[in-house]
């Protein structure tokens, strides 16, 4: 396809396909938002769906894919645009307590308002509309049931509204498309190279869309999207590359096709075709001795010996740890939290965990799923797995049944086999967030570099006085 969209009559502005080239449009958009200024942008999603071509009680925006409400899987994706500062939703207000229910079981890094909308759904974004910040560079109007949009094509929309003041996503027509009178009989062929398919995320700049939308009202127009008031308003719209996996569900058979692009293996699609996967694998080991706890996954076992540690010596929760650092390459659980340190002993392993999880979430990876052996002659451990399994997906703020706990004896084999201690093993999948770019990237690259000094200064703190001792032990 040629790198280049061409409208012959000039409704369809010419852009450039290359995300690092500049965009090529013509009309009254107006110029540039400054490159040196930083863009805040809010983003108006529309949630007015009823679930009526569904032919459900339940609203479509509400129904599950993959585990997760539509709404929720579209805000997440919104989450990840650079530069992103506001997020309201708008639906009918009959709606508001159920999707404000759903949001209070979800962490967002930007607040999800709630607005109710209009009777129709140029009204509804129009409300949301004016509850955006007068200090907002960009509005972004998307549909809440378009749950698979990367963000590449989120980004790409955005930069270009930067640049000429109005942009929309859009795919070129693949069939052919006639336009059909009342009877059914066809009337006209127009040109399919002139045809695309216009997607959502919409962008534009905030005085552009706040001046079309008002007086619209004011004259009654309705558009069939917020582009086309925009351009009933005088304004040019670019159209940039779009993606054919940002499908809009309004139908049963939308809905499984969802399901199917998210299950694929890496449980979410990028425009590109699948993410950046990494496994991790951590073992760890502890001695067996009187006059300690014994403390596995969180979890206190009655037993007559523990395991020898500086923190709680929860081995399983260690090897998690290893696991998780080594798939993001940040190092080992003793050098984030050295046995040095007098502030880790006696510890819950489980707060290593957590702090772990935030690191690499802060370096861009998301946890999958964990899957831990433990290695033990004694205690029976299979009584106290559902605990350990629930303990860790707390931890990692994961489902239950994306984690798995197993144990096994050594059949008298090894130091486990003859009771001197247990150990265990670990390996998760973790999947690299692409949208922690630019600022955010380099914000995270920030933490991590603090937490290692922050680590080696306590480390080199306690050297002196500790210098005798050579236990490794955690």
């Amino acid at each position: 396809m040629s790198p280049f969209f061409h409208s012959k009559g000039g409704d369809i502005p010419i852009f450039r396909l290359a995300s690092n080239e500049s965009f090529q449009a013509s009309g009254k958009s107006g110029c540039p938002l400054p490159a040196e200024t930083m863009t805040k942008i809010a983003a108006v999603v529309a949630a007015g769906g009823t679930g009526t071509r569904m032919n459900l009680a339940v609203p479509k925006q509400f129904l599950d894919l993959a585990g997760r409400p539509i709404l929720v899987h579209t805000l997440r994706n919104i989450q990840q645009i650079n530069d992103i500062a506001q997020i309201i939703v708008v639906l009918p207000a009959g709606h508001i307590r159920q999707a404000d229910q759903i949001l209070l079981n979800e962490k967002w890094r930007i607040p999800v308002q709630l607005a109710a909308g209009g009777a129709v759904r140029q009204e509804s974004v129009r409300k949301g509309v004016v509850r955006t910040s007068s200090d907002v560079d960009i509005i972004l109007v998307h549909d809440a049931v378009r749950p698979l949009c990367d963000p590449g094509t989120m980004q790409r929309v955005v930069d270009a509204a930067r640049e000429f003041g109005a942009a929309v996503p859009g795919l070129p027509a693949t069939e052919t498309i006639k336009r059909v009178s009342a009877r059914g009989r066809v009337l006209a062929t127009p040109a399919r190279e002139e045809l695309f398919v216009i997607q959502t995320p919409q962008c534009f700049r905030a005085p552009i869309l706040r001046a079309a939308l008002e007086r619209a009202r004011k004259a009654g127009y309705v558009g069939t999207d917020e582009s086309s008031v925009v351009r009933w308003a005088g304004h040019a719209v670019t159209v940039v590359p779009g993606s054919p996996i940002n499908i809009k569900i309004t139908q049963p058979s939308d809905l499984a096709y969802a399901e199917l692009l998210m299950g694929q293996p890496s449980g979410r699609l990028s425009e590109e075709g699948g993410a950046m996967l990494r496994v991790g694998q951590g073992i760890d080991y502890h001695r067996l001795v009187e006059g300690r706890k014994l403390i596995l996954g969180g979890v206190e076992i009655p037993f007559e010996k523990g395991l020898e540690g500086h923190s709680d010596a929860d081995a399983l929760a260690h090897a998690v740890c290893d696991a998780l650092l080594g798939a993001a390459a940040l190092g080992d659980i003793g050098k984030h939290f050295p046995d040095t340190d007098p502030a880790h002993l006696n510890r819950p392993s489980l707060e290593f965990l957590r702090e772990i999880r935030a690191m690499v979430e802060d370096a861009g990876w998301r946890v999958l799923n964990v899957d831990v052996t433990m290695l033990a002659q004694r205690p029976r451990l299979a009584p106290f797995m559902d605990c350990m399994k629930r303990n860790l997906a707390g931890a990692l703020e994961l489902p239950v049944e994306s984690v798995s706990v197993k144990a096994t004896t050594t059949e008298g084999m090894n130091a486990e086999g003859r009771g001197e201690g247990i150990s265990a093993q670990a390996v998760v999948l973790m999947e690299k967030q692409e949208h922690l770019t630019g600022s955010q990237g380099s914000e995270a690259a920030t933490k991590i570099k603090a937490h290692r000094k922050d680590a080696e200064d306590r480390k080199e703190t306690q050297r002196q006085p500790l210098a005798g001792q050579q236990s490794e032990i955690r």
